[in-house]
């Protein structure tokens, strides 16, 4: 019997530890805590989030909050009857004047930080409603500058850019930061780049939108634009190099330990993605991931089971088992879905499983996200 007791206390202890390691956690001092769980409180009730939803546990020094529902994919919430969620509807500039973008909701960011399968956690200075009412801001307008986009590849050729303001991928000097990324969104003919650079324009963009068209804090946006002009070139280093599985243990000898702009969560389950994501899809083909361009997809996560489609290729997004098809159909030349269809080979779902995982495991995901810092609170 005591035996059997001590198996259950330590099972007991196994779920809590495991539990208590995942969804969304605010770490600091007890009188914080009750002011951010009150703060908290109100604003899930404005997004119409029921608590019986999710789990909330309070202590001395932390409020956590997980989905009842912890299968770790965050894919389908959108379409969760349970949850009885919209898309919202934002506005962006455009050359015109404002343009209406319909994209994903921030209910749907706020019940994928609570999903278990990864843990976001807010401590120190940035154990504050703020820091997190902005986290969620920002992610939703990194997805909704994604939402329309046709730019070109160069596959395999130059980078085309608007000589207005960049110089072979360098911000020309005197030219407003911000003007300069709208541009890329606005005149969109006149951009050709690759996806990793791609990515970097649009999370660049949906950042410094927010804080500075947005939430009008000219100090975050000035700390935002002398961070990514402090070595000269915007468009380099906004994620740290533990995106793509380097080490201070391992390093090179330009290894970048910190972003610009992104913190990496590492060791992220499969199927766990947050709006705003930066994911990795990596092309495990040695053949074909010679070819310059197609050595893996780097994407957005735009929720409602999206990631971006930066070219226009599939009606502006992927859904996730297109992604994996997409990326999985280069070892078969396929470059193009509407130019090479004839090539086009359809995993199993057997196969299409496997691919979600990460590469050592057999599949393209690495299970690495970048995601936005908590500006102003770091």
């Amino acid at each position: 019997m005591r035996i059997l007791f001590t198996l259950f206390t330590l099972l007991l202890l196994s779920v809590s530890q495991r539990v208590f390691s995942e969804g969304l956690v605010f770490d600091c001092d007890q009188t914080k805590i009750k002011v951010i769980e009150n703060q908290i409180d109100q604003y899930l009730n404005q997004l119409n989030i029921s608590p019986h939803l999710f789990h909330k546990q309070v202590t001395d020094h932390t409020l956590q909050l997980t989905l009842k529902q912890p299968d770790q994919s965050t894919l389908y919430i959108r379409w969760n009857p349970d949850y009885q969620i919209e898309d919202e509807v934002v506005e962006l500039p455009a050359a015109n004047g404002k343009s209406l973008a319909t994209t994903v909701s921030k209910k749907e960011i706020v019940l994928a930080l609570m999903q278990s399968g990864r843990r976001t956690t807010f401590s120190g200075k940035s154990c504050n409603f703020e820091a997190f009412q902005d986290h969620v801001h920002v992610r939703q307008m990194i997805v909704a500058w994604a939402e329309h986009l046709h730019w070109k590849f160069p596959d395999g050729g130059p980078a085309q850019w608007n000589e207005t303001y960049w110089k072979n991928g360098t911000l020309k000097p005197g030219k407003p930061l911000l003007e300069a990324m709208t541009d890329f969104f606005i005149h969109q003919d006149t951009c050709a780049v690759g996806c990793y650079t791609a990515t970097k324009i649009v999370i660049i963009q949906g950042i410094l939108d927010y804080y500075q068209r947005i939430k009008q804090d000219t100090e975050t946006a000035n700390a935002i634009k002398k961070s990514l002009q402090s070595d000269g070139e915007v468009l380099v280093g906004i994620e740290p190099d533990t995106m793509w599985g380097l080490s201070s243990n391992n390093p090179t000898s330009d290894f970048n330990p910190q972003g610009k702009l992104l913190n990496v969560k590492m060791r992220v389950a499969p199927l766990n993605f947050i709006p705003g994501d930066w994911v990795y899809f990596k092309n495990t083909d040695t053949a074909s991931a010679n070819i310059s361009g197609y050595e893996g997809s780097n994407s957005i996560y735009m929720g409602r089971a999206r990631f971006d489609d930066f070219y226009d290729d599939n009606d502006h997004h992927f859904l996730y088992n297109e992604k994996l098809r997409e990326v999985y159909n280069w070892r078969f030349g396929v470059r193009s879905r509407s130019r090479d269809y004839a090539h086009i080979h359809n995993p199993s779902s057997d196969l299409l499983n496997t691919l979600g995982n990460p590469p050592q495991a057999g599949g393209l995901v690495l299970d690495s996200r970048s995601v936005p810092k908590f500006f102003g609170f770091e």
